[in-house]
């Protein structure tokens, strides 16, 4: 009886996806204060991907209020993390 060879499993990549990638190099470029929402928004990022960020552990978001006229408006900030940072800067050189 002849021996079948199954292919092996996929690995799964270590390097996030390029929409993620994209979004974790503008929130480190960003600095210590992040990106607000709506920046993230004007790149063209949607409130989902922003959701996945958060929740896989890449970045934080911290909601801040922000006056704009008479009223008071919730913003979210988000910030990548230091080790996803460290990560970044480590696969770039």
């Amino acid at each position: 009886m002849a021996s079948r060879r199954y292919p092996s499993p996929r690995r799964r990549s270590r390097q996030p996806k390029p929409d993620r990638r994209r979004a974790l190099e503008l929130l480190g470029s960003a600095g210590v204060e992040g990106c607000s929402e709506a920046v993230l928004r004007a790149h063209g990022f949607t409130v989902e991907q922003m959701v996945a960020l958060v929740s896989s552990g890449l970045a934080t978001a911290t909601p801040q209020r922000v006056r704009a006229g008479r009223d008071t408006v919730e913003v979210a900030t988000l910030r990548i993390t230091e080790a996803r940072r460290q990560a970044l800067a480590a696969a770039k050189t």
